[in-house]
């Protein structure tokens, strides 16, 4: 009788420190081996001091995503065994360890996904780089899913919450007119766009998906969380749009981070808590969607979209990567 096949999935995502003392290693990491400064260190730490539950809440999401990934895959296969392991890029374990491990687990084969749904050759493109590296050298055949940006699953999921946010606010006599959602995602250097990159486009057209099944009476896109660098980075900052919609007589503004899937610092320091101050201080009433974290759909999402990358013929090269979802629009 034939064993079943074992079918390693490199979960990749940006990565978190695990506790306080971690953070200068993991801030000297995203520096390439810079240290910061005192006072640039201070400044993290009193980010993540500042969110509620500190660090370690950062960490636990995706690990929960990542152990129920592997729970939905294997209850729903009759003939393959998955084994899911995380690859993180600033933090352990790092992505070349996570194939590593897939190595080690003795897997016929590999799939890698990026916990993010836009496709950057910045971000994403990186990942690949990096785990596609490391297998070459191992010899294990990997394939990767690029974007899932336009999945039904993850649209619904993203849907629900905006609706649910503006059916309250419609049902307690909110002016439609008063209202107005705001998609977000994390920034990127500005000089992606000279490259055609597809990242703006993909978030786009996420947002304009959800705008249209929520029945959204207004939105708008903003760039958030821009790193503080001396090159230019998209634009314009969500802190920038806030005062702009005060002017044109917003007065309720739902954010919706479609770039982001889990509670990460972005989320729970840059919108809960910096954004959030900013709208006070406006007098604009600012409310931010629930992250996706465990969501059902979104673990259908990745899912669907590994196994549709295994259902693929392989490619001519068994460590070649292959392209998933949403890599023609490149």
């Amino acid at each position: 009788m034939r064993s079943k096949r074992r079918i390693g999935v490199l979960v990749m995502s940006y990565g978190t420190p695990e506790s306080l003392d971690q953070i200068e290693a993991y801030y000297t990491h995203i520096r390439r081996g810079n240290p910061p400064s005192p006072e640039q260190l201070a400044e993290l730490t009193s980010r993540y001091e500042a969110i509620v539950g500190g660090v370690f809440p950062l960490r636990e999401h995706t690990n929960r995503q990542v152990s129920q990934l592997q729970r939905l895959l294997n209850e729903d296969s009759e003939d393959a065994v998955y084994v899911c392991v995380q690859g993180l890029k600033h933090a352990y374990p790092f992505v070349a360890d996570g194939v590593e491990t897939l190595k080690q687990a003795q897997v016929d084969e590999a799939v890698g996904i990026v916990l993010a749904p836009h496709y950057s050759r910045m971000s994403i493109g990186g990942y690949i780089s990096q785990a596609k590296a490391k297998a070459e050298e191992l010899g294990l055949p990997i394939r990767f899913v690029e974007s899932y940006h336009d999945n039904p699953h993850l649209i619904r999921a993203l849907t629900e919450r905006v609706q649910t946010i503006l059916k309250n606010w419609i049902t307690a006599g909110v002016p439609r007119e008063q209202v107005r959602v705001l998609f977000s995602a994390h920034s990127l250097p500005a000089s992606i766009l000279a490259t055609g990159d597809p990242y703006p486009e993909q978030l786009l057209a996420t947002s304009r998906l959800i705008a249209e099944a929520a029945e959204v009476p207004s939105w708008s896109f903003a760039w958030q969380s821009a790193g503080r660098t001396a090159v230019s980075w998209l634009g314009p900052d969500i802190l920038e749009v806030l005062p702009q919609l005060k002017e044109e007589g917003v007065r309720y503004v739902l954010a919706c981070p479609v770039g982001f899937v889990s509670d990460h610092l972005e989320v729970l320091y840059d919108l809960d808590i910096e954004c959030k101050q900013a709208a006070d201080k406006l007098g604009l009433t600012f409310v931010r969607t629930e992250s996706l974290n465990t969501d059902p759909l979104y673990l259908q999402t990745l899912q669907e979209e590994i196994e549709r990358v295994l259902q693929k013929p392989k490619p001519e090269s068994d460590v070649h990567p292959m392209a998933g979802r949403g890599s023609g629009r490149e």
